[in-house]
């Protein structure tokens, strides 16, 4: 029973966490359009994670913190903060350069590839099963590139930027899985978004230095909502939920940020919603669903061939 009322906490927080970051996701579009992408992205982690780690320092209230060692502290670097920090960037110039909703949805195939990095080919029907809906959300990615390749009102850049977003963000999430057997996963997600913060401060500094930087109230605003129900709230019950479920079982609630997402957008910022988006989300969705189900439960699979 107890096992049962934790999955079903968990599963609530991930929740909570897709809606966090569809508006998160809005408010970065909004911000990138006269913010530098990288020192949107930077400044944001960086103040995110020194706030998540203050409270896991000075309080109770998100479980005991663990002293690093100086090999855990190196892997935190690398394979926390750098592999979040490439993630960010990429995010960030994908909603710079893209509509919300298409970096939205690819961010959506990221079980698909979580689920191939787990589980290499095998000749069974299991394995054959996975590697179709592989197929399925490579084909929706397809269709979202697809205008961009034949006309010129899209920017291909930007679906590339939306593509490479959605293979680093399955990276974090493996290297976060990893780290999870040796600290708890908010102290990896408090670590990771101060870390990628200080990767990504020069480059951010120079952004700003070449394009300036507007100073009002409501950027400000935006920022601070997205640092804090963009940042500290979502990563720490996302990095929680690593710990306790598989990185693809996890992931698969990424399928509900193009959901969130286009809805947050098209109601705060008029973002059309397109008839090739919802194709491509038909695919996406297809893909994800076939591949995460359980469908021994449903239908008999055979072992193999």
């Amino acid at each position: 029973m107890s096992e049962k009322k934790n999955n079903t906490a968990i599963a609530g927080g991930l929740l909570l966490v897709v809606i966090l970051w569809g508006g998160n996701n809005a408010g970065t579009k909004w911000l990138v359009g006269s913010w530098s992408p990288v020192w949107t992205g930077g400044t944001r982690f960086l103040l995110a994670g020194f706030f998540l780690l203050a409270v896991l320092r000075f309080t109770h209230w998100l479980g005991e913190y663990q002293p690093l060692t100086a090999p855990l502290r190196r892997s935190l670097w690398l394979r926390g903060g750098l592999s979040l920090a490439a993630y960010i960037v990429a995010f960030c110039w994908a909603l710079h350069l893209t509509a919300a909703s298409h970096v939205a949805l690819y961010l959506g195939a990221s079980p698909i590839w979580a689920l191939l990095w787990e589980e290499r080919p095998r000749w069974n029907w299991s394995s054959f099963r996975r590697y179709g809906a592989a197929l399925l959300a490579v084909s929706g990615v397809l269709v979202l590139f697809w205008p961009a390749l034949k006309t010129a009102n899209t920017n291909l850049a930007g679906e590339f930027f939306g593509l490479a977003s959605s293979l680093l963000w399955a990276n974090y999430n493996h290297q976060s899985r990893i780290l999870s057997a040796h600290i708890p996963g908010v102290q990896i997600a408090a670590n990771a978004m101060w870390m990628s913060g200080v990767w990504l401060l020069p480059f951010g500094l120079f952004e700003v230095a070449r394009h300036g930087l507007i100073l009002d109230a409501r950027h400000f605003g935006v920022q601070s909502l997205c640092i804090f129900f963009g940042g500290v709230v979502p990563y720490a019950l996302w990095n929680s939920a690593l710990r306790h479920w598989r990185t693809s079982q996890v992931m698969l609630f990424n399928n509900f940020i193009p959901l969130t997402t286009t809805a947050w957008v098209y109601f705060t910022l008029g973002e059309p919603i397109t008839s090739t988006y919802c194709a491509a989300m038909v695919l996406i969705v297809a893909g994800v669903a076939l591949g995460q189900m359980d469908w021994s439960k449903i239908f008999r699979e055979p072992e193999s061939f």
